[in-house]
């Protein structure tokens, strides 16, 4: 076999496929996003015709050549037109996907060209909504662009200008599209030897025994570890900058398990395959118990106990009612606001599973470095992560380092512990280095998920669309474990409850234990689910008083001064420090007036309507967020800036690069970023909850000014433009480097929001949805990069719609996870995602980094019930059930089939099209 114009070094083992044996020879650019053929990471060129080579028998490619990535450039280094379109279009966030993604576009002629849609079918991305890979198709020879794409020349950095609020290119750009950005497993170690978990098929049971003997006869099997052999001490998986936010209700192996997919037992091997036969070969004694999945009946008096065997000291609201946490509060009335209401509705919303879907998996390769326990792993929180295993295994923190390459997606996934623990264990037992991966079998079956809710609203308001009273009650499954329990039921019912000035407000909420697998940290933490809820209630009570939707939020939101007042009463470290909502309002319904007359479907029976919505998200979770940055001359020129952040698509790396740039006058070019490891900089909280820019952004900025006013004393007053030497760093009078550090805790807090507009078509005949306009206007204060941030809104809207259409993670009667590979989950793919206008208010927060807010969590936020609120207006009827599939849209409409959008017998329901 030829790779790239090379001879490959061995020749493939039986059965072998193609992706495992390319990255035995060290072709890291071919990656594992599905190994089942579903996602397209893995595409290759075998004799010209790509092929996802996670499915391809490797012996069929022997004697042919083969292509990655990495041979896609010409010899002389000059990129391929494929990899310098996706290059100047920036196509792509995390760049997991690309790899495969420009491999496929790389194959197409001009026929297959002027159709992506077909043509990409196989190749998935989770993070850019396909909007930036369509702008790159049309960078493409012969390829004019479609209306509305991308058409802004590449991105550079001329050395006048201000490098704060241009569409600078990510560091990573050139190597992500030549396959050589490497991501957490794109790393040869010698002597590494493989793990495989051992999980449990039943939902809720006691380990009797594990027996490891023939197991241990496989040739190349190292150990099997079990609960004999790891610490009993309790922790949670969830990663937070207080421990106590989460309850400590985890072991590393439990002797009970409590959903099926729990491990019991990691089987270690010199190679995978001799791992994945051990792990067959472990035999398992268990003790059934009783499981509860539903979590009303797990509140119910005599329900099984997930934790019975827990006290409230482990900080468990109430182990002997199921409950992990919950949440009251309220201020005023709410029986007097309601009655004395003009109008008032009482629904009920259910939001279900979806799974986070980053293409690649939970991943952790450990080792031992002069005694130091390293670990190289796919996290968004690095320092968390090494606090839990020092905490974990009783050492201290110089022992243990922890570090993130480029993360393939993480969307709050990843602000878990669930592969760096277990691996720690094997390192530490047998003193070689260990990797494990997760499979998407197990990343379905095993990680977490979206929480469950069952919401209820009742609210009402006076004749002129004045609000009176808001209520929510909330029920969320937090599955078997309650990592994030407590923190996605405040925050859900926070933002969703203190966007609306109202007297009288209530909130109660629980988050209920069951036998079934663990929710936890999802884009949005809690606010998806509500939001759903409350503005859909919103938009019905507003149709029942004949008042416009946009002009009844324009009547009730907050404004610059009022208080925020949820369930915590009001928040004394957040405040309205900047206000973008009421342009974000306009710019919404303008675009909606704008184009009104966009083509119906062909055909009879379509009816069209229009809808949107509105969410605040604070711009800092609560509890503390802490970010250290340090920036110091680089010998010979520029800088040298070190920060905690990870990057897994969220353009931090771009940004911490631009803010040091403007406080220094310079090129962001200049700027050297190295990151994501916990011996370069003291702390950082991590990569979650939009804080990136924020906080970590806000540390990066006042080390950078640090440094230039050292530099201003040495050498006097700094130029206006780049540093006078030309390159970026003044020339040291003395010879002495100068460096500088600052940090941020993320206090006080601000808050950003959020308006979405849809106008669809809806078809009673099938339950078809088609999204005729899709917008968002984002207060995002002063927008550091716009292309990364326009995309990450664009990306947020898309992985919401697959949210509200058609994704969901299924559990069987059993309590078994039955969804196991993509192609039955139906992530959206390039053909079913609209193109999302992207518009930014005029707001600059003097809470953030030269006025910036964060835009990585919320444009999810409003999505699912601007859909809803259109497909209302479209037909006359509320769908109050995510997702929106097909079945259950037309279930709920065929009875109204051939019969005209306004015909309804409810003249509540009226339709607006």
């Amino acid at each position: 076999m030829i790779i790239n114009g090379v001879p490959a070094g061995a020749a493939p083992a039986p059965g072998q496929c193609l992706r495992t044996f390319l990255r035995e020879q060290g072709w890291f650019g071919v990656k594992k996003g599905c190994d089942a053929g579903d996602c397209g990471a893995c595409t290759v060129h075998v004799g010209g015709v790509p092929v996802h080579s996670c499915i391809y028998p490797a012996v069929r490619a022997v004697g042919q050549p083969v292509t990655t990535i990495e041979g896609l450039a010409g010899s002389d280094g000059e990129l391929h037109p494929a990899q310098q379109a996706f290059l100047d279009a920036q196509g792509f966030q995390c760049g997991f996907c690309t790899a495969g993604m420009i491999m496929t576009v790389a194959a197409l002629d001009d026929e297959q060209r002027a159709d992506p849609a077909r043509a990409l079918k196989g190749n998935l991305c989770r993070c850019t909504g396909y909007q930036a890979v369509a702008d790159a198709l049309a960078r493409l020879p012969g390829r004019p662009p479609e209306p509305g794409q991308e058409t802004e020349p590449p991105a550079a950095t001329p050395a006048a200008a201000t490098p704060a609020g241009a569409s600078l290119p990510a560091p990573a750009s050139r190597d992500v599209v030549t396959g050589h950005e490497p991501y957490t497993l794109d790393l040869a170690v010698p002597g590494l030897a493989h793990m495989v978990l051992v999980r449990s098929p039943h939902a809720h049971a006691e380990v009797v025994s594990v027996d490891a003997t023939a197991a241990l006869t496989v040739p190349g099997v190292l150990a099997v570890l079990s609960h004999r052999d790891a610490p009993a001490v309790a922790y949670s998986s969830a990663r937070h900058e207080q421990i106590t936010d989460d309850p400590f209700d985890t072991l590393l192996f439990d002797r009970v398990v409590r959903f099926a997919g729990q491990r019991v037992a990691a089987v270690v091997a010199e190679t995978a395959a001799a791992a994945q036969l051990g792990a067959a070969r472990v035999a398992v004694e268990y003790r059934a118990r009783p499981a509860v999945f539903d979590p009303d009946e797990a509140m119910a008096p005599g329900a099984p106990l997930v934790h019975g065997d827990k006290t409230a000291a482990a900080g468990i609201a109430d182990p002997r009612r199921n409950l992990a946490a919950e949440a009251h509060g309220h201020v005023g009335d709410v029986a007097a606001g309601l009655a004395r209401a003009a109008a008032v509705v009482s629904l009920s919303f259910g939001v279900h599973r979806v799974q986070h879907a980053a293409l690649e998996t939970h991943a952790t390769i450990g080792w031992l470095e002069d005694e130091q326990l390293v670990l190289r792993t796919s996290t968004q929180t690095p320092f968390l992560t090494r606090d839990a295993i020092c905490r974990l295994f009783g050492l201290p923190a110089g022992r243990v380092r922890v570090m993130a390459a480029r993360v393939g997606g993480g969307f709050g996934g990843k602000q878990e512990m669930l592969t760096e623990d277990v691996v720690a264990l094997a390192v530490l037992r047998l003193r070689r280095p260990v990797q494990l991966e997760f499979t998407r079998e197990e990343q379905f079956a095993a990680a977490t998920t979206r929480h469950p809710m069952r919401i209820t609203v009742q609210a009402g308001a006076t004749a002129d669309g004045t609000l009176t009273a808001l209520a929510i009650q909330t029920v969320a499954n937090t599955g078997a474990y309650g990592n994030h329990a407590g923190g996605v039921l405040m925050h859900s019912c926070g933002e969703a409850v203190s966007l609306y000035r109202c007297p009288n407000k209530k909130i109660d909420g629980w988050s209920v234990y069951t036998n079934t697998v663990p929710a936890g940290a999802f884009r949005g933490y809690g606010l998806s689910q509500t939001t759903f809820a409350v503005e859909s209630a919103l938009d019905e009570l507003s149709r029942k008083l004949a008042v416009d939707p946009v002009e009844f939020r324009r009547r009730n939101v907050v404004r610059p001064g009022d208080p925020l007042i949820s369930l915590r009463q009001e928040a004394d470290d957040v405040q309205i420090a900047s206000y973008g909502l009421a342009e974000c309002l306009d710019l919404v319904a303008g675009a909606l007036a704008r184009d009104a007359g966009e083509p119906v479907p062909a055909g009879p029976g379509w009816i069209t309507g229009t809808g949107m919505a509105v969410t605040m998200l604070d711009t800092v979770p609560p509890g503390g967020h802490i970010a250290h940055a340090r920036i110091a001359e680089r010998p010979g020129g520029g800088y040298i800036l070190w920060v905690g952040t990870t990057e897994f698509g969220n353009g931090t790396s771009t940004v911490h690069r631009q803010l040091a740039a403007h406080a220094l006058g310079t090129g962001a070019e200049e700027i050297e970023l190295r990151q994501a490891d916990t011996r370069l900089v003291q702390h950082d909280t991590g990569a979650y909850g939009s804080t990136g820019t924020v906080v970590a952004g806000l540390a990066t900025l006042r080390a950078a000014r640090n440094l230039a006013g050292q530099i201003a004393a040495r050498s006097g007053p700094a130029p206006a433009g780049p540093m006078a030497s030309g390159t970026g760093a003044a020339s040291p009078r003395d010879g002495a480097l100068l460096a500088a550090e600052a940090a941020s805790d993320g206090t006080p807090r601000s808050v950003s929001f959020n308006v979405q507009g849809f106008r669809v078509a809806v078809q009673p005949a099938t339950g078809e949805i088609r999204i005729l306009r899709s917008v968002q206007a984002a207060d995002a204060g002063t927008v550091i990069n716009p292309r990364q941030c326009r995309g990450q809104v664009q990306g947020g809207v898309a992985q919401a719609l697959g949210a509200a259409l058609y994704e969901h993670l299924d559990i069987d009667a059993a309590g078994r996870v039955s969804t196991r590979a993509f192609r039955t989950y139906h992530l959206p793919q390039f053909g079913d995602v609209p193109r999302t206008e992207v518009l930014f208010a005029a707001s600059h927060d003097p809470l953030g980094p030269l006025g910036a807010k964060p835009m990585s969590e919320a444009p999810f936020n409003p999505v699912a019930p601007a859909l809803a609120n259109a497909v209302r207006d479209a037909t006359g009827r509320r769908l109050t059930d995510l997702p929106f599939t097909r079945d259950r849209v037309f279930a709920e409409l065929s009875q109204y089939a051939g019969q005209d959008a306004g015909q309804h017998s409810d003249p509540d329901l009226q339709a607006g099209s």
